[in-house]
């Protein structure tokens, strides 16, 4: 008797390790990786460099015009090839301050913390339960528990351990717990897009505001250069020398340009209040960093990776194969809960009046109890639910057909970006630089007496033009070489943005 309590929970223990040996398989599809997509460029004719811009130069010197190196990978830190220390600083505070990646990696904890929950399902589960009492036996003729008859209330102790166990047989257990990686897998991804939607709007945010600071400079000047014909053509005025309709026009045309500032203006205090929201910061608290077009560098070298590797850089594309991953898991899941539910239960321990009474073997007892579980019938409940979580499998696999091709898409479309935006740097450099000309001998021409004031009008108005059209051409070049580093994945592979989990600090982690 002393032995039987120990050697019938071994008993229940060999048993349920024995049904786990005979789950060694699971119900439900095995998951297969997407094949990749049998692209091998990213436009419909080989890949051509950006040209028109060889002649050009930037406000730093360099060239205007790039050149794609394909096959080259992409830098984990992409935004410092624009060379500044402003920028690079304020990408830094991003991704030290910025609440949506702290919402982020939580939720990338939340998901392994579940994966590791579920695993514990693999396992028994062993509970004590020591239970006291104190009761009253009845008297008169009824029997009671007591050898003393004349006592009539005693207590009762019940020391007990109990253990349970839901053999894997068809592998449902471990269908969720793949699902559930899936799931953290998909989170993974979420945080690396997170990252990349955060460093690209940093990085646009800066190129925007130093758009607008050229065109509010631009516009100043244009501004500037009018209010002095103006007071000229007010002296020649009051000289007699020209009409007064010409004054009229002059300050027509400065009124005009005026009206373009508090826009510009408007937007740029926008532009500040986003690059401090993007900080982590109350607008209150804007942050010091400013940026003008003289202060980024364009890189001229842009890699470009092999359309075979986009799928594998793409955090997106990442995200949602692991959604197809997830899906195919819990149809083994929905399959697995049709078949039998296997589960083993024992319970041993001791039970006496008296607590030296337990150290008796005959105060001992045990039971051990195997149960199978098959629904008969449930109207198609659990059938339908089978069906349910196919289909979802299916709809996994077209979203991610469809992320497939938008990733290719927006490479594309950043490509002939700045193939375009070479040519319209070109034509707006050259556009800048003939209208200043003929602003300049237009100006000698109107002084001479040569043309009238209406041919100045019209030559100032180009040239405000053309100065506003080369900045917007410049912030798109830079633009959508930020716009093609995001699309290629911006090289999360090259840098660790996973944060490290909170060191736990329970003592009885296994309970």
């Amino acid at each position: 008797m002393r032995g039987r309590a120990p050697a019938a929970l071994a008993s229940a223990l060999g048993a349920a390790l024995l049904f786990a040996a005979l789950g060694a398989c699971a119900v439900g599809p095995n998951y297969l990786p997407p094949a990749d997509p049998p692209a091998t460029r990213y436009t419909r004719e080989p890949l051509a460099n950006p040209s028109a811009a060889d002649a050009i130069r930037t406000t730093q010197g360099g060239s205007a015009d790039q050149s794609f190196v394909s096959g080259a990978d992409i830098p984990g830190q992409w935004w410092t090839l624009f060379r500044s220390k402003a920028l690079n600083r304020l990408v830094a505070e991003a991704l030290a301050n910025n609440p949506t990646l702290e919402a982020a990696q939580a939720s990338l904890q939340v998901a392994r913390q579940n994966v590791e929950a579920q695993k514990g399902t693999l396992f028994p589960t062993l509970t004590a339960n020591p239970q006291a009492q104190v009761a009253k036996a009845p008297g008169l003729d009824l029997q009671s528990p007591l050898q003393n008859q004349n006592q009539f209330f005693y207590s009762l102790y019940t020391p007990q351990v109990a253990v349970s166990f839901n053999p894997d047989v068809f592998g449902g257990n471990r269908r969720q717990i793949e699902s559930l990686e899936a799931q953290a897998e998909n989170q993974r991804f979420q945080l690396e897009a997170a990252y990349l939607s955060l460093t690209a709007n940093v990085v646009a945010a800066a190129i925007q505001e130093a758009s607008l600071r050229a065109q509010i400079d631009a516009t100043k000047r244009v501004i500037q250069a009018q209010t002095e014909v103006l007071q000229l053509y007010n002296k020649q005025l009051s000289l007699g020398q020209i009409a007064g309709a010409d004054v009229v026009q002059q300050q027509a045309a400065l009124s005009l340009s005026q009206q373009l500032l508090p826009p510009l203006e408007r937007q740029l205090a926008q532009q500040r209040n986003l690059l401090t929201a993007l900080a982590g910061r109350l607008p209150s608290e804007e942050v010091s960093e400013t940026f003008t077009l003289a202060q980024l560098h364009l890189p001229t070298k842009l890699p470009v990776s092999l359309p075979s590797r986009l799928v594998q850089q793409r955090p997106d594309v990442k995200a949602a194969e692991a959604q197809v991953h997830q899906a195919s898991a819990d149809v083994g899941v929905a399959v697995a809960n049709r078949l039998p539910q296997f589960s083993i239960t024992a319970n041993a321990g001791a039970s006496a009046v008296k607590l030296a009474q337990l150290a008796n073997p005959s105060a001992g007892f045990f039971t051990v109890i195997g149960a199978v579980t098959q629904p008969l019938f449930d109207a198609g409940t659990l059938y339908r639910r089978q069906r349910a979580s196919e289909e979802t499998l299916a709809g996994a696999q077209a979203q991610y057909r469809a992320t497939v091709i938008t990733a290719f898409q927006n490479v594309a479309d950043a490509l002939r970006a700045l193939q375009s935006d070479a040519r319209a740097v070109a034509a707006a450099s050259a556009a800048e630089q003939a209208t200043a000309k003929s602003v300049e001998l237009i100006r000698k021409q109107y002084t001479a007496g040569s043309v009238n004031g209406a041919v100045v009008l019209i030559a100032q108005q180009s040239y405000l033009q053309a100065l506003v059209t080369q900045a917007q051409a410049r912030a798109s070049q830079y633009a959508d070489t930020a716009a093609l580093f995001q699309a290629l994945g911006g090289g999360w592979w090259n840098r660790m943005d996973v944060a490290p989990p909170r060191p736990d600090t329970d003592p009885a982690k296994f309970l």
